[in-house]
């Protein structure tokens, strides 16, 4: 694939400079926007050249290392839009976001890809991007939705069951569009790099499953830590 000249990169930007001056003209703060865009693009930067390092390097400790600190901010911005931090805590997201993630993404690189070794960089690191953001996501819908729900109706089981129904909706979402409205990011990188069709799907689908599955049980383990802490509660 042809690397991309920095003038054309510097075009990347203008749709989302439209955006936000829209953003502007209907007097909507923009502080944020250009925050998460100025973040973006330093922490792409920096994950650049320490994918670099990490390549060459390619230690276990160094593989748990990251991926441990992935896990650490995936869980924290999990909880970000919970207004009310005493009716969920950051340990909860952790843990479910570790087990229903973590235990997914050694299921696929040790039973589906075969990776030899198993910390081979460029395989786990992308597949653990992609399942901890996915769980992020969900774990934060079903958050949002289960402290909502907790407070409308004083039936734990049916806020846990809307949460869980809340945070699978996007997720079974992106299965149906697959294929139909999107091309996902992996298979489309793929294809750029002259790799089959055929093959891509290939590995897509183990993607779509890989994320599904690990954003899913993430979900499901938070939502039965959260739903035993509230009947705890309920019960003193």
């Amino acid at each position: 694939m042809n690397t991309i000249p920095l003038s054309n990169l510097a075009f990347s930007f203008i749709p989302v400079i439209l955006v936000i001056f829209i953003m502007f003209h209907w007097s909507l703060k923009i502080t944020d926007s250009m925050i998460a865009m100025a973040r973006m693009v330093i922490q792409l930067l920096a994950i650049g050249y320490a994918l670099n390092w990490i390549f060459a390097v390619e230690t276990p400790f160094i593989i748990l290392l990251l991926l441990s600190f992935m896990l650490i901010v995936a869980s924290s911005i999990a909880l970000r839009p919970i207004n009310d931090r005493k009716a969920v805590k950051y340990s909860h997201a952790f843990v479910a976001i570790a087990l229903g993630s973590g235990l997914t993404l050694a299921f696929i690189i040790i039973f589906v890809l075969e990776a030899n070794p198993w910390y081979k960089a460029d395989t786990i690191i992308p597949l653990a991007g992609m399942i901890f953001a996915s769980a992020m996501n969900t774990v934060s819908i079903t958050a949002e939705r289960f402290t909502n729900e907790i407070i409308h109706t004083s039936c734990g089981i049916k806020a846990r069951e809307q949460a869980f129904k809340a945070g699978l909706n996007p997720l079974f979402n992106t299965l149906l569009a697959v294929g139909l409205v999107t091309l996902p990011g992996m298979m489309t990188g793929q294809i750029f790099s002259g790799v089959s069709p055929l093959i891509a799907v290939r590995y897509q689908i183990v993607v779509m499953c890989m994320i599904t599955g690990g954003a899913g049980l993430s979900s499901a383990i938070f939502l039965h830590i959260a739903y035993k802490q509230s009947a705890t509660k309920t019960m003193s």
